[in-house]
């Protein structure tokens, strides 16, 4: 069982069968901590300067509300992060942040461009300073 456990949400992709989040479930020891994470993908700068003024600060509340809205439906306890930044950079810094023993992170079957650059959760795999659960 663990005590703090990060389940990184792609609100892009659905995990079909048992989800991310069951698993944090039976993973969680009592009174564990349970974060779900999404990253949003930094826009470059000069793409930003084109854009409405709030279309980013309102695009993380939606996320958060979405978030908010799955955390919820779990019926558990769980807090809520959104952060812009690469992906796995990110899931690793939070990760490390709470001291995290357990990441739970889905992976997509993989695309061609896959195999060159690798996927997040692959590096997460690669990289993490603790358990790492990849649900396919």
């Amino acid at each position: 069982m663990y005590k703090t456990i990060l389940v990184p949400i792609d609100m892009g992709h659905v995990v079909e069968g048992k989800t991310t989040i069951d698993l944090a479930a039976e993973h969680a020891a009592e009174g564990a901590k349970i974060i779900l994470l999404n990253v949003v993908e930094e826009i470059p700068t000069w793409a930003a300067a084109q854009l409405p003024a709030n279309i980013i600060k309102d695009s993380f509340e939606t996320v958060r509300t979405e978030m908010k809205a799955i955390a919820n439906a779990s019926g558990m306890k769980m807090d809520v992060e959104v952060r812009a930044g690469h992906s796995y950079n990110t899931i690793l810094d939070v990760a490390k942040e709470n001291n995290v023993d357990l990441i739970i992170i889905a992976s997509h079957s993989p695309g061609l461009q896959d195999y060159f650059l690798g996927s997040t959760a692959a590096k997460v795999v690669r990289h993490a300073n603790c358990s790492v659960l990849v649900v396919r």
